[in-house]
């Protein structure tokens, strides 16, 4: 007797996953399809993340140049300067003010600096009202000390100048007077002077900057100076900077300590970085704005690209892709975008951070976390941007799909 056999039940097919590397071919086969139009819409998502790089760039270089020029300057030097009374006529330090300083136990060196009633002229032929802005000051001969200020050309004050009719000039000064180099005369008051230097910027005193400076014997003989300071400069150890500023303006002027105005100068120059800082989150503030717009373009692209491919979405479905497959096509398409837009925008950044750093004679940074956030920013763009076209496309019915006139 023959034996019959029943036919085994046909297995049920199971759709072929996709591997990464087929997804990104099949991604970015759809981008190089358009390319003009992912240009332009990468070129959004670049220029938010340039601007953002950039910032977070610029801000770290000046920051980081304006620290490092503290740390040459010190933080620890405080100024005491003459107040004014009631009806605004300005109360003079004692003669004897730097020495009282000086005997402040943390104090390391103290000096000072004299308001001279001297109009400058650049020669007598210029007349007395017209001063190009310039004052004049008694200047102590340790003042460059203090104040870890240079002479750019010439020489400063010393033990035998400091006597004579001679001056030097802060930088603005002399530009405002021009004078180029030393050896060339002034009027100062009725005096020809002689100018012996010309200082570099003072970047913890910038008044000095725009001021002709004499010694406080030439000033007292010459001009009729009375000796007293207008503002003296004293230096400390840093843990004891805010010590030595409560005691200061009592020790300046005894039993008139309200008269004295006394203050940090590198304080300025902190609350500039501070200043900075909230510039910064401003223009971060835009540069994202301008990165949500390149992600408004990105979505735009992806939805015109589901509806001009439908035939090929179609197809594929009618072939067996699988609405995972489409879904995952279209979000690499645009995720591999937003990467293009993304990583040109964090060089354009960078190398935007180090030409403008390097042409200010700053030391570029740039926080390699500006890049990752950059880079993981433009990242979430492409996935928010192209989830929506991404669940479109794989809802369309390959019938429907395919009945495109």
């Amino acid at each position: 007797m023959t034996k019959k056999y029943a036919p085994h039940a046909p297995h049920p097919l199971k759709p072929t996953r996709l591997s990464p590397a087929d997804i990104l071919r099949v991604g970015a086969a759809g981008l190089r399809a358009r390319r003009t139009r992912v240009v332009l819409s990468a070129l959004g998502i670049a220029i938010g993340i340039a601007t953002m790089v950039a910032v977070v760039g610029l801000s770290q270089s000046s920051k980081s140049d304006l620290m490092a020029r503290l740390d040459r300057l010190g933080t620890n030097l405080l100024t005491a300067e003459a107040g004014k009374d009631a009806v605004g006529n300005e109360v003079p330090l004692p003669k004897s003010a730097v020495a009282m300083v000086e005997r402040i136990g943390p104090v390391r060196h103290a000096t000072a600096t004299g308001n001279v009633d001297a109009r400058i002229r650049r020669s007598d032929v210029v007349p007395e009202e017209r001063t190009a802005g310039v004052t004049t000051q008694a200047a102590r001969t340790d003042l460059l000390t203090a104040l870890n200020a240079r002479v750019g050309r010439g020489s400063w004050l010393d033990g035998a100048s400091e006597r004579l009719p001679v001056t030097v000039l802060g930088s603005v000064a002399a530009d405002r007077l021009g004078i180029a180099a030393p050896g060339e005369k002034i009027m100062m008051g009725d005096e020809y002077v002689v100018v012996i230097g010309i200082l570099e910027p003072v970047e913890l005193v910038p008044t000095l900057d725009r001021v002709a400076m004499v010694g406080f014997p030439a000033a007292e003989r010459y001009f009729g100076f009375d000796g007293h300071p207008s503002m003296v400069f004293e230096r400390s150890p840093d843990h004891t900077v805010e010590d030595v500023r409560e005691v200061l303006a009592r020790t300046v002027s005894p039993g008139d300590e309200g008269s004295v105005k006394v203050s940090r100068p590198s304080d300025a120059l902190a609350a500039k970085a501070a200043t900075d800082e909230g510039l910064t989150t401003l223009m971060l503030g835009l540069g994202a704005v301008a990165l949500l717009v390149g992600g408004v373009g990105v979505a735009n692209t992806m939805v015109i690209s589901v509806l001009e491919r439908r035939a090929e979405i179609g197809l594929r479905r009618a072939l067996g892709a699988t609405k995972g497959a489409i879904r995952l096509q279209f979000l690499t398409e645009s995720l591999l975008l937003s990467a293009v837009g993304g990583a040109t925008g964090a060089l354009l950044g960078a190398a935007a951070t180090y030409a403008f750093a390097l042409g200010r004679h700053w030391t570029p940074v740039v926080p390699p976390w500006s890049l990752t956030a950059g880079f993981a920013a433009t990242l979430v763009i492409g996935m928010v941007a192209g989830l929506y076209p991404a669940v479109r496309a794989a809802r369309l019915h390959p019938t429907v799909a395919l009945n495109v006139t």
